[in-house]
């Protein structure tokens, strides 16, 4: 099974939301739903406090409870490993918010990274644009952006800071791949925001390795809008 997923440098990240945009856009994505999200992370007490942009996603688990619960199999691994979700097969029944640890169970409330649209009363999530880059190797032709072979999300196409990156982390020449081993290499940290044993495969990059509080306890969580 391959392991597709988006890689964030979170030293890159302004948290301006181009990515927010371009996936409602690209998913035709009313008000108050979203499938990515950029939250702000901060610890710490005046005046020693820090804080960073934690773009949030569906982290695409190696063990995805989202895809165990789902009673209509609405939620599923994809032939290509990626764990997505065919709306038209969705109920609404909320099984896979309660499931998923990154989820509110709502579906209403930021942060989460599955959302319970109004308009339809079904489950929306990021499936990293699998309808458009399930053929792609990871490395965007810039020339041809349609370039199934070489495709990235829109959220990873417009980043403006190119702090995101999309690929299999099983090949080593995907834009994912080589966006992590360049910082391991110049030994910066790379981190998981795993939860209740779910395996993310997403990554983040952070230099400031003490400042990394992943979705953990004593900070605070701020969800713009």
């Amino acid at each position: 099974m391959s392991r597709r997923c988006i890689i964030v440098d979170l030293d890159r990240c302004t948290g301006c939301h181009a990515c927010t945009v371009a996936c409602k856009f690209e998913n035709d994505l009313g008000l108050g739903n979203y499938r990515c999200d950029v939250i702000d992370v901060v610890s710490g007490t005046h005046p020693n406090v820090k804080m960073y942009w934690l773009p949030i996603m569906c982290q695409q688990c190696e063990n995805a409870p989202c895809v165990d619960v789902c009673p209509t199999g609405a939620s599923y691994r994809a032939s290509n490993g990626v764990v997505t979700i065919d709306e038209s097969m969705c109920i609404g029944c909320k099984s896979c918010l309660t499931a998923c640890p990154y989820s509110d169970p709502s579906g209403q409330k930021r942060p989460s990274v599955r959302w319970l649209r109004a308009d339809t009363n079904t489950v929306t999530k990021c499936t990293l644009c699998n309808h458009y880059t399930a053929k792609s190797d990871g490395v965007e032709n810039e020339n041809d952006t349609f370039d199934e072979n070489h495709a990235v999300p829109p959220c990873v196409h417009n980043c403006c800071n190119g702090a995101r990156f999309f690929g299999d982390l099983d090949d080593p020449n995907s834009g994912a791949s080589v966006a992590v081993a360049a910082a391991k290499a110049a030994g910066r940290g790379v981190f998981q925001l795993e939860k209740e044993g779910a395996k993310p495969t997403s990554l983040y990059i952070m230099s400031d390795s003490a400042a990394w509080k992943g979705v953990g306890e004593g900070y605070v969580l701020y969800a713009k809008g």
